[in-house]
């Protein structure tokens, strides 16, 4: 999984937002708005990650936070990505 551009993050009044830049910003229109959970992932795929197996285990790990809602959680974000066009798999 790797980011298909240039982002940033930035914490705005208490909430994450992903934000294009460079490049990037002119290919996308828009942000993603996101939790400290989101916030997670994100810093994860940042850093480059090779499955979504490997992000289950960081939020478990992370979070107190159970298989099945953190297996949610992350399926959910990542379709955010997708439909963004944010992420390639």
């Amino acid at each position: 999984m790797k980011l298909n551009g240039t982002f940033v993050t930035r914490d705005i009044a208490g909430e994450i937002v992903i934000v294009p830049v460079g490049e990037t910003a002119l290919k996308y229109n828009g942000m993603i708005t996101t939790t400290s959970t989101g916030a997670a992932i994100w810093e994860k795929l940042e850093k480059g990650v090779e499955s979504k197996d490997e992000l289950l285990e960081m939020l478990l790990d992370r979070f107190d936070v159970d298989r099945e809602t953190a297996e949610n959680d992350l399926e959910e974000f990542l379709k955010q990505l997708r439909e963004a066009d944010f992420i390639a798999e």
